[in-house]
């Protein structure tokens, strides 16, 4: 058999070999940091036997798919030692997560938060007993018996759902078996860095009526610097908590009035029509044209779009004059009411339509999350309509105008194309011709991406990018879809350079994804220190004292004539109080005036971010901050 490796080169071998064998015989330094192989695309175990040609990659903890591997064998340790501490506890779940790993555990004794240190020292003892990892298999019914037998009644269930006849596989470590379908590392030896970071509740498969479980989060990396780089992480992002600078800084709320549905306060306010006003002028740079479609419009639409089959669920309805109505999860149906409002020709496309508009999606109370898990968002939403020829330039530039939003901020980003899901309609056809289209652009711009199998819009597919914040985390965000589907569906039509009638093609796209959700990931990327163009309040006047206040005004005044958002502090506290609390209020600029300033028409200048910048003239701090604003400076 031939076997062809990642970097194309090619290895021989007379019979069957395990992909352990493969790596051994490779270098045995590779089979050392070996973690799992990829067979023809499948992830499988290093136990997995090749007994055919095929293209083989075998992976370490130091890439995604090894690292899964090494985090969910952390997992089966974290499980393991939970059933020893806790001997009539039943497990669940417990996956590699991607950034780390978690397992739901229903146990008659609470564990709490206290109890990690116990679990995590009991995982050391499994880790150092270096107990060899094996796999079996049992027929289904057999499956079913053997874990009764062993009095785990959610591993029945997850059996009992699978088809008749299927051969179901298991991993034994020591005296701990698990029902799992792997891969797995070959012993608990090499997982030595790792942090059980939280608990949670998680519902029995996350849904609401079943029994609340235990979930506990850990994490594990193959080096111990790596996972303390990881943890100070975490303790940066709990300081940078947008929930919590949100409420600090008096930029939003949330309250049990309405779950899930945020209330902007005036500060917040400003931050998001900065952010909505730059979305204007990009987009009135770029060519699109801006509408805005109701709320709320009748089911036949929602049948129409597919929406009311494949996404009802998560739609808020209600009855008007004896009809259905849906309150729009999605801007699309709206856009494209619009463009059958009149006929079309080819000399109308592109027609790039632009909508900031408001939609409701039903999210589960459990997956709230401050602004990045809501249930009202606005979606800054554009549909293109084209000719199939225009579909390169056209997501050429959305890609371009994507990648100036995101710069702006300086996140770095990467891309990622997601392909046709189980749960979708339309023809292999138009599946294959527009993911195609998709790659060919991709390709063309030089843009590095990886395939995303399975995770299309039921429409079409897409083109995903996740953004990078200041701390390293990622977040997807901006979104490129190509749809065939609801054009045909709406029976869209334009009149060819030929007379004849054609159907146009669709790209349904956004730059920050849900507002809100954006606003909450710039609170935490810039930790509540925003760039002087969307800080709420960009100066601060501080009156050294009483007497000071009078000129303080004045330059208050000045400021505000000049269109700058500024407040003062004419407190009777010490200035190096003021100081202090501008600066937690993280406010950009803070102008110190007294005596020498007031006598010679000056402002002492403090930045945020340098520190004392010394004296100036009003007029000249007022041209440099007013310069700043305009090239939008971080």
């Amino acid at each position: 058999m031939i076997i062809t490796l990642k970097d194309g080169s090619k290895k021989e071998y007379g019979q069957a070999m395990s992909v352990l064998d493969i790596a051994k015989d490779i270098s045995e330094g590779l089979a050392r940091m070996a973690a799992c192989g990829e067979v023809d695309g499948e992830i499988v175990d290093l136990r997995f036997v090749v007994d055919r040609d095929c293209e083989l990659s075998i992976h370490t903890a130091s890439d995604s798919e090894g690292l899964g591997a090494y985090r969910h064998t952390a997992s089966h340790i974290m499980a393991q030692a939970v059933k020893r501490l806790y001997p009539n506890a039943k497990l669940a779940i417990g996956p590699s997560i991607a950034d780390g790993f978690y397992y739901d555990i229903d146990s008659e004794s609470p564990i709490t938060a206290d109890d990690l240190e116990k679990i995590e020292a009991e995982m050391k003892k499994i880790i150092k007993a270096d107990f060899p990892i094996s796999r079996f298999t049992k027929p289904r019914d057999e499956a079913i018996a053997f874990m009764k037998e062993r009095q785990e009644p959610y591993k029945v269930e997850l059996i009992e759902d699978l088809p008749e006849g299927s051969e179901i596989s298991f991993y034994e470590q020591g005296e701990f078996v698990d029902l799992c379908a792997g891969p797995h590392l070959m012993s608990t030896k090499p997982v030595k860095a790792f942090k059980l970071t939280s608990l949670a509740g998680a519902y029995w498969r996350g849904d609401e009526h079943n029994k609340m479980l235990t979930r506990i989060y850990g994490t594990a990396f193959p080096k111990k610097a790596e996972l303390e780089e990881y943890l100070t992480m975490i303790e940066e992002a709990k300081k940078r908590d947008h929930r919590k600078l949100g409420r600090e800084l008096g930029l939003f709320m949330m309250h049990e009035a309405g779950p899930g549905f945020p209330f902007f306060l005036p500060k917040g306010m400003i931050l998001k029509n900065g952010l909505l006003d730059y979305w204007h002028e990009l987009h009135r740079r770029n060519g699109y044209q801006e509408i805005s479609s109701p709320i709320m419009l009748n089911r036949t639409l929602w049948e129409t779009s597919g929406h009311w089959d494949h996404y009802k669920d998560n739609m808020y309805t209600t009855v008007i004059d004896e009809q259905d109505f849906a309150i729009k999860p999605m801007n699309c149906p709206g856009g494209i009411l619009v463009y059958q409002s009149e006929p079309r020709s080819y000399r109308d496309l592109p027609l790039r339509i632009g909508e900031l508009g408001l939609v409701h999606r039903h999210e589960k109370s459990g997956q709230l999350h401050g602004l990045m898990r809501v249930r009202c968002f606005t979606q800054d939403d554009a549909h293109i309509f084209m000719m199939p020829e225009q579909i390169k330039d056209e997501i050429k530039g959305v890609a371009s105008l994507i990648d100036e939003v995101y710069s702006l901020f300086g996140f770095k980003y990467h891309v990622e194309l997601s392909t046709r899901p189980e749960d979708s309609m339309g023809s292999d056809e138009d599946w294959d011709m527009a993911t195609e289209a998709l790659r060919s652009a991709l390709d063309e711009m030089g843009l590095e991406y990886v395939v995303n199998e399975g995770d299309g819009a039921f429409y079409g597919p897409k083109i995903d990018f996740h953004l990078e914040d200041s701390i390293g985390r990622t977040w997807q965000c901006g979104t490129i879809q190509l749809d065939f589907q609801l054009p045909l569906r709406f029976n869209l039509e334009y009149t060819g350079a030929d007379g004849e009638k054609h159907r146009p093609i669709m790209i349904h796209r956004v730059a920050f994804g849900s507002v809100e959700r954006f606003i909450g990931i710039l609170i935490e990327h810039f930790a509540g220190a925003f760039p002087a163009w969307l800080a709420p309040v960009q100066v601060k006047v501080l009156p050294i004292s009483d007497k000071h206040a009078e000129y303080g005004q004045k330059v208050l005044a000045a400021l505000e004539a000049e269109g700058i958002r500024a407040e003062i502090d004419t407190r009777s506290e010490k200035i190096g109080y003021k100081i202090r609390e501008a600066q937690t209020q993280k406010i950009p600029y803070m102008l110190v005036v007294g005596a020498k300033e007031e006598e010679e028409g000056l402002v002492a200048v403090r930045s945020r971010k340098d520190g004392d910048l010394g004296q100036k003239s009003l007029d000249a701090f007022v041209a440099d901050i007013k310069e700043e604003i305009r090239i939008k400076a971080n």
